[in-house]
């Protein structure tokens, strides 16, 4: 059967569908549910067969049609305000701070030829909120984000919040490169057992935000290093650090000791970083935060010998 024949349930893209379920049957209790998918749940049937007490914030995919007529691209907006957000570097860029302008209203979709069934209602209506970068650096593609919403978006503060949770899902997924790809390598793992791996998970995912807090942190941070150790290990953690530091004032940690930046820069020498060049990313931070961990637990171990 072609795609476009089947039923939505038969689809992989149900489970865009099905993930919004679970939450709802999972956190039930919870004072809110707000579900963020990015352009590959831009799908009509998510749309209007959402969980009661499900928020959605999805990224559009597509120039939809409205009801009665007209497209999505060209709907009719009211300014909400400007915002500016923090760009992270990457590959030919440098971080930088992007003021964002920001529209929002409602809009009505037309329930599309495919991808829907006769059940789902002929339109839906939906908040939709849109930013673009005002005057981006030279040779850099302007920041544009199209976001479905059934949040409100009648004040600047609410449309505001709608792109700041939005972005809140790029830091799951840099906890999860963490777990696969850029630190801890989950994939790798001969584990098949679905128990096991899901025990081998949860493992994981606590070191990957504690990797994940410390590559944040490389910049300056006013947070405790205790966010991430033990109050205990603070001294043997300073005294490894005093090791990994060198002639130049580059080499030297200038962070307030006990601070997670200072904990951050003892991690990055670790793995590997020589404090020139690029700062350290989430694979150094995993490296060092290996080497930082063995030697923790020997220090632990030998207290308790010595205690016996």
């Amino acid at each position: 059967v072609a795609r476009r024949q089947r039923r939505f349930e038969d689809k992989e893209s149900r489970r865009w569908l099905g993930g919004a379920r679970a939450a709802s049957a999972r956190l039930g209790t919870a004072r809110q549910v707000i579900v963020v998918g990015d352009r590959e749940s831009d799908i009509y049937p998510v749309f209007a067969r959402r969980p009661a007490g499900v928020e959605l914030i999805v990224r559009v995919a597509q120039n939809r049609s409205l009801a009665p007529d007209g497209r999505l691209f060209d709907a009719a907006l009211e300014a909400r305000g400007e915002q500016v957000v923090k760009v992270a570097a990457k590959p030919g860029q440098r971080a930088r701070r992007a003021r964002l302008r920001l529209s929002a209203g409602s809009v009505s979709l037309a329930r599309p030829r495919n991808g829907a069934e006769r059940n789902d209602p002929a339109s839906l209506t939906l908040n939709f909120v849109e930013t673009v970068e005002v005057a981006p650096p030279k040779g850099v593609k302007a920041l544009h984000w199209r976001l479905y919403t059934t949040l409100p978006v009648d004040t600047a503060e609410a449309a505001a919040e709608v792109v700041r949770l939005y972005r809140l899902r790029w830091r799951i997924e840099e906890v999860f490169r963490v777990l696969k790809s850029d630190g801890l390598k989950l994939e790798d793992s001969q584990v098949e057992a679905a128990g096991r791996l899901f025990k081998l998970a949860a493992l994981g995912l606590g070191a990957a935000v504690r990797i994940v807090q410390l590559t944040d942190a490389r910049d300056g941070s006013r947070r405790p290093a205790t966010d991430v150790v033990d109050a205990a290990l603070i001294a043997p953690i300073a005294a490894i650090g005093k090791t990994l530091e060198g002639k130049t004032q580059r080499q030297k940690n200038h962070h307030p000791t006990a601070s997670l930046a200072w904990l951050d820069w003892i991690t990055a020498r670790l793995g590997g970083w020589n404090c020139y060049y690029k700062p350290p990313g989430p694979k150094t931070m995993a490296t060092g935060w290996k080497q930082l961990a063995a030697m923790l637990q020997g220090y632990i171990t030998a207290n308790k010998e010595a205690l016996v």
